[in-house]
Formats: structure tokens, C-alpha cells, sequence
């Protein structure tokens, strides 16, 4: 239960003001139909952080496990650095428009999670459990937990939102995350 909880939070965490929901509010803003986005998020993102929790696991058979521990918590650490820079949403034309909201939306969320922090979390979160299914699970459930909202929400008060403390306050918990990973391991 602990790979599920702590891969949730992990995600959703690091997910706040991330490009994804910047690409989340171009997509309901642009195609105005909620489900098939929601079900395209679901979907890259099933698949996108399977491949990466089988490859957290894959390294982890091969590091020694106080190795494993100074990376995780290194990670969650770095990861708290990079929340703070933000995000720049990508061209806002797409030529996958014409293929309707859940392909835009799959192909879209797959491609902005490649090499994202939520992935490497994944592979990280992955090497440190050995509960395949809790992390893709949670993983999965913190993407949409982050992104649903603001697909359900759409232009309401988007431009309201104090970005700059969000984000400052998702470092710190992420710093802590790494600095509680490295005390408690």
C-alpha cells in the first residue's frame, strides 16, 4: 500500500503546474469535450508509466540497494529544483487536430511525458518498490488526480491560480520527500 500512496502523491505532486495541465486546459479549451480527453490521459498515461515502472524495475535488479536509496532520494531532490523552473507550452498548432479529441489527447499526453518528471518518478518510484502494479497504479491515479480537474474545470479561474507558490510549495514537499527518503531508508 505504501508503493500505491507514496507513487499518488509522488505524481500528483509534481504534476501541479506542470506542462500537462497547461496541455490539459489547450485541449478542453480547443475540442470543449471532456470524456474522450480524460480517456485519452488515462490511456498514454497507462501505457507511458508501464514502460517506465518496468524499467525502474529492470535497473533496480542490477544497483545495490544503498545505491538505489542515494538516487531516489537524489532524485526527489533534483526534482524539487526542476518543479521551479516552469513549463513552456509547446506550438499551440497541432496537425492532430483532425483526429478528434482522444487521439490528439493520447499522442499529445504520451509525447509531453516522455523524459517528464512524473515518468522519472515512475522509473524511480518503480526501482524502489517491488510492487509493479501499486506504482503504475499510483502513478497513473496522481496523473489523473492532477489533470482531470482542470480538464473538468476548463477556463474557470485558470488565470487566478498563483502559480509561483504552488510550485514553491510542491519543492519543498518533494525536497522533503528526498530528505525523508535518505532518513528513513
Amino acid at each position: 500500500m505504501e508503493a500505491l500512496l507514496t507513487s499518488t502523491l509522488s505524481v500528483a505532486i509534481a504534476e501541479i503546474g506542470d506542462k500537462t495541465q497547461l496541455l490539459a486546459l489547450l485541449l478542453i479549451c480547443r475540442f470543449r469535450k471532456p470524456w474522450p480527453i480524460i480517456a485519452g490521459m488515462l490511456a498514454a498515461t497507462l501505457l507511458n508509466h508501464a514502460g517506465a515502472a518496468w524499467l525502474g524495475e529492470f535497473i533496480s535488479r542490477w544497483l545495490d540497494p544503498k545505491v538505489m536509496t542515494w538516487l531516489v532520494a537524489g532524485s526527489f531532490i533534483a526534482m524539487a529544483a526542476w518543479i521551479l523552473v516552469p513549463d513552456k507550452l509547446d506550438d499551440e498548432e497541432s496537425p492532430l487536430d483532425k483526429y478528434g479529441p482522444f487521439m490528439a489527447t493520447f499522442v499529445l499526453f504520451f509525447i509531453a511525458e516522455i523524459g517528464d518528471k512524473t515518468q522519472i518518478a515512475t522509473v524511480l518510484l518503480a526501482a524502489k518498490y517491488d510492487s509493479l502494479t501499486q506504482v503504475i497504479a499510483g502513478t497513473t491515479l496522481g496523473m489523473m488526480l492532477a489533470n482531470v480537474p482542470v480538464v473538468l474545470l476548463g477556463k474557470l479561474g485558470a488565470d487566478k491560480l498563483p502559480l509561483k507558490g504552488i510550485r514553491i510549495a510542491c519543492a519543498i514537499l518533494f525536497a522533503g520527500l528526498g530528505v525523508s527518503t535518505l532518513i528513513f531508508a
